[in-house]
């Protein structure tokens, strides 16, 4: 096994130790450049918290919420937040790189790039640019947009090439995206043909694997995905348990010790990136490492 100690981590969006969020966000009702300005100072207080706290206790990655400029991507966003936000941006990018923080989005399902519909199409677009335009303001020149294959619509084989010919022109964000396979509708080898298809590096979610494996086990899974990381930083992976008392594929509060030590298992090198993914955020990390700890530390 792998020692966990030398693996680089991190959890999405808020962080519970310090009640601090990046996702403050308000209805479209509200949408004024006051109320907007208000949640983006929020948010990148809380940022700058989060960062910094980071830093101090181990952790090297840290997802920014889609919300840290709410509705940046609505046609009816009330101000030019690149111009007005840019300065302060760049100032906790630099931050994040001073404190050797990876910084990474992730856009919700209703992003479907492959959509039969064009203003689906359109939207989805719009807010994957908005992503990745964050990410280079904040300078991540090792950042992540992740983003998963969407809806098969008409079939898997027309969903995929609309995928590829819709985000094929897109070349600032396929400078950050890495794409992730599901739980149920896109298996790993399906996006793995269509990450060749962009040239985009693909990140394995164990627990979505586990319930929509393809045949493959986790170990050759994995080796599969590093390889597309060359030239992209640090391959990225993403850790999470089912929760018992939802559906298939619901993340859990914790990680269980046995779904750690899988991963860690079928490392073939420890210089990887994992994020947890789990409702108790970096408290889910640290129980991790605590229970890591106890079972192989004298």
């Amino acid at each position: 096994m792998q020692d966990w100690r030398a693996v680089r981590w991190g959890y999405p969006c808020e962080n519970r130790t310090l009640k601090a969020s990046t996702n403050h966000t308000l209805r479209l009702a509200s949408l004024t450049p006051q109320r907007v300005q208000e949640r983006v100072a929020q948010n990148m207080h809380d940022l700058t918290r989060i960062l910094e706290w980071n830093s101090q206790n181990g952790f090297e990655l840290f997802r920014v919420g889609q919300h840290f400029i709410p509705f940046a991507s609505h046609p009816n966003f009330p101000y030019d937040w690149c111009a007005v936000h840019r300065e302060a941006i760049g100032a906790i990018g630099q931050l994040a790189r001073q404190r050797g923080q990876r910084l990474s989005m992730h856009p919700g399902q209703y992003i479907n790039p492959s959509s039969p519909n064009p203003q689906v199409v359109e939207r989805s677009l719009a807010e994957l640019r908005y992503s990745a335009q964050l990410l280079h303001l904040l300078q991540a020149e090792d950042g992540v947009l992740v983003l998963h294959l969407g809806g098969i619509y008409d079939s898997r084989e027309k969903s995929m090439r609309r995928f590829i010919q819709n985000l094929r022109p897109e070349t600032e964000i396929l400078r950050f995206l890495a794409l992730e396979n599901d739980e149920r509708l896109w298996n790993l080898s399906e996006v793995l043909r269509v990450a060749e298809g962009l040239g985009v590096p693909v990140i394995l979610d164990t627990l979505h694997h586990q319930l929509n494996p393809n045949g493959m086990d986790l170990r050759s899974a994995i080796q599969e995905v590093i390889p597309t990381w060359q030239g992209r930083g640090r391959p990225k992976l993403h850790l999470s348990s089912q929760d018992s008392s939802k559906r298939a594929g619901a993340h859990g509060d914790y990680v269980l010790l046995e779904d750690g030590i899988a991963l860690l298992d079928a490392l073939p090198s420890p210089e990887v990136d994992i994020m947890v993914e789990a409702k108790a955020k970096e408290q889910a990390v640290l129980r991790l490492w605590n229970d890591l700890r106890s079972l192989l530390l004298p």
